[in-house]
């Protein structure tokens, strides 16, 4: 009988490649995939009922789970804004409104997609519903325009992931309740790392293309002051759309999810405004909207259904207690503590790391010395790598449903941007000031 965590974990993640790479759904590759670890592994699982009757009992309670949460009702809302933005012309305004003002800086509009989720992060608060919505604007736009497939691919994977980071996040809140560390602390701290990820993946996207002119089309125009003010009344309207949605959140207006409906409604106005919807429009608009949210929702389930096997077989919790035994220095062990979030993050979704390991792994940190407010924006930078972390990434399988390339040259694309963001931890790791300054001088006014 197979016992040990590691062995467990080698044989899930062979199980979960073999099914995801024969092109299987990914929803169902994940739901195979913690019934036929059931099966292998039914002595490691208390001996109450019949495996068949575990495994029935399991996937029901953990379809359950996943989706009875009220912040994913904001899913859908915030996919159909991104629909109505994407099917009218105004994403077409907005990159043509933008094209004046990013055009002097290397890789002009393979920008937008840091700026526009970072926009969106403070928006929304969710990574699938950030690369879902502006990859729907942003990815066929830029296609069109001659720029790099691989280069708007990759940028999209990592900067959707700054929904979590940048406030307000469902991570954060989850952590700040297990943890007893301030939420609002958590949100204010997460801020400055958000914003510096976003520069070091603009930073890249300067030297890529100074590097490799071809990511960026040749482009001739030369912009007068006349352009630069024509372009505002293409992007004036849009940022008020951001403008409204954001503040009615930040101002205690409007929950995330009311905010995502005044958005829905904001995009109508607009689309409106421009003359650019019709009744076919919305119709298709509402289609996407059901298609992409179902698609994210089953994932979800497969996750959620994996997630509780994982639990059931003691995963999580037997390596936390592993390294917990191991006795290491500081920072050697947060090291090794972020090297197993990463390999927890190829068989779980983010909130099911956050909540099966933190009740071993936070007492070791703090027994170590380290903060618990800068270890939540740590965590949160381990669930991250997480989303575009194979085979159980959401932005990737969000980017691919978007885009329809192969997973594997999604993942190439990504490379480097997981790699910034690895850079990213390691600079609040050696400077956690990043992380303490807003909170710090907040409390200081």
């Amino acid at each position: 009988m197979i016992s040990d965590p590691l062995i467990l974990s080698i044989v899930i993640v062979i199980i979960m490649f073999t099914f995801l790479l024969s092109s299987i759904w990914i929803g169902v590759s994940l739901i195979l995939t913690g019934i036929i670890a059931m099966l292998i592994f039914e002595h490691n699982l208390p001996p109450t009922l019949s495996i068949f009757d575990k495994i029935g009992d399991l996937l029901a309670s953990s379809m359950y789970d996943s989706l009875n949460s009220w912040s994913l009702a904001a899913l859908p809302i915030f996919i159909l804004m991104g629909e109505i933005l994407y099917k009218s012309s105004i994403s077409t305004r907005l990159l043509n409104g933008l094209t004046p003002w990013l055009s002097f800086i290397p890789g002009k509009l393979l920008h937008v997609n840091v700026v526009a989720c970072s926009l969106f992060a403070a928006i929304s608060g969710s990574s699938s519903a950030t690369t879902a919505t502006v990859g729907k604007i942003t990815l066929d736009e830029l296609q069109k325009r001659g720029y790099s497939k691989s280069l708007a691919l990759g940028s999209l994977a990592g900067s959707g992931t700054l929904g979590f980071l940048i406030p307000p996040s469902l991570i954060m809140i989850i952590y700040g309740v297990l943890s007893n560390v301030s939420i609002g602390k958590l949100f204010m701290a997460g801020l400055l790392p958000g914003l510096l990820l976003a520069t070091l993946y603009s930073i890249y996207i300067m030297i890529a293309s100074r590097v490799d002119s071809s990511v960026v089309p040749v482009e001739e125009n030369k912009y007068t002051i006349n352009d630069y003010l024509y372009s505002l009344k293409d992007l004036f309207p849009v940022f008020t759309l951001i403008i409204v949605v954001l503040g009615s959140i930040y101002g205690g207006l409007a929950t995330p999810t009311e905010a995502a409906s005044l958005g829905v409604l904001g995009a109508v106005i607009l689309a409106t405004y421009f003359k650019s919807i019709s009744i076919d429009i919305l119709k298709n608009a509402l289609l996407n909207t059901i298609k992409t949210s179902v698609m994210i929702s089953f994932i979800i389930v497969g996750a959620g259904f994996l997630s509780h096997v994982v639990g059931f077989l003691g995963i999580a919790r037997a390596i936390s207690e592993f390294i917990g035994a191991m006795g290491l220095s500081p920072f050697m062990l947060i090291v090794i503590i972020g090297i197993m979030y990463v390999f927890l993050g190829m068989i779980l979704d983010g909130i099911s790391i956050v909540v099966m390991t933190l009740p071993i792994v936070l007492p070791i940190i703090l027994f170590a010395g380290f903060d618990p407010l800068w270890f939540g924006i740590f965590l949160v930078f381990m669930v991250e790598l997480s989303q575009i972390t194979p085979p159980v990434g959401f932005s990737l399988f969000i980017i691919q449903s978007i885009s329809g390339e192969k997973i594997e040259y999604i993942l190439k694309a990504t490379l480097p941007f997981f790699l910034l963001m690895i850079v990213a931890v390691v600079l609040i790791t050696v400077f956690p000031e990043i992380v303490h300054f807003l909170p710090q001088y907040m409390t200081a006014k």
